[in-house]
């Protein structure tokens, strides 16, 4: 339900923001001269729901997983009409987890265990990046059109600040955070496409979410994310 009520409160926030940048894009046109080295979509915020590929056997993911994304973007044209160019940004971002993957320390050691789901009422684990993203962007915009079609596709490099684990479960109450075994550095490939407010947003992990340092049941945990959801552009 809290994640709803982001995702519902985002929404509402981004349409009104949306509503008021095309009345004063309108106001702006009709009062002045219109500007032939535009510049579009500097800033973003993105809601997406987050999938774990590439588990171990009997890992799985239970609950709604959720990431959110926002930064800006300096949009860089490489043609007279302004409509392909390059994108270079800086971000943060912050995503949660929930699966069946326990993590535990003893002795200053990190443990992994996949553990039955009936066995505990809450098990995440969470990241916050900055991130870095590059783009290659194509769109149809004019000086004077707010509505357009965009493709973007990139890469995003990101640096791993913070990262969190929490399991309860029966009388078990765990708390870890700053994760050795988290991949301080991640990156993975980006595509997003659409039309005016509503663009489609995907990323895919290139490198895997833990280190070569995380086993389970004698495997690395190769997992990687992928994250699928909404993309909101605006000034």
């Amino acid at each position: 339900m809290k994640q709803l009520l982001y995702f519902l409160l985002f929404f509402f926030t981004f349409q009104l923001i949306s509503s008021q940048e095309e009345s004063i894009r309108k106001d702006s046109i009709s009062v002045k001269t219109i500007d032939t080295k535009y510049k579009e979509d500097q800033f973003y915020l993105a809601v997406t729901y987050n999938v774990l590929s590439k588990m171990p056997e009997n890992m799985s993911q239970n609950g709604f997983s959720t990431g959110f994304a926002f930064g800006y973007i300096k949009d860089i044209p490489l043609n007279e009409d302004r409509n392909f160019g390059l994108g270079l940004g800086l971000g943060l971002s912050s995503n949660s987890y929930n699966d069946n993957l326990k993590i535990s320390k003893s002795n200053n050691i990190y443990l992994y265990e996949i553990v039955d789901v009936e066995d505990f009422s809450k098990n995440k684990f969470s990241t916050q990046l900055i991130e870095i993203p590059l783009e290659i962007r194509w769109r149809t915009s004019t000086p004077d059109e707010y509505k357009f079609w965009r493709v973007y596709a990139g890469i995003k490099f990101g640096y791993v600040l913070a990262s969190r684990s929490k399991f309860i479960g029966g009388s078990e109450s765990l708390k870890l955070s700053n994760i050795e075994a988290i991949n301080k550095f991640q990156y993975g490939l980006t595509l997003s496409a659409g039309y005016s407010t509503w663009n489609f947003n995907l990323y895919y992990g290139l490198n895997p979410i833990f280190d070569d340092t995380a086993i389970v049941n004698d495997t690395n945990i190769d997992t990687r994310a992928l994250k699928i959801g909404l993309i909101f552009y605006f000034l």
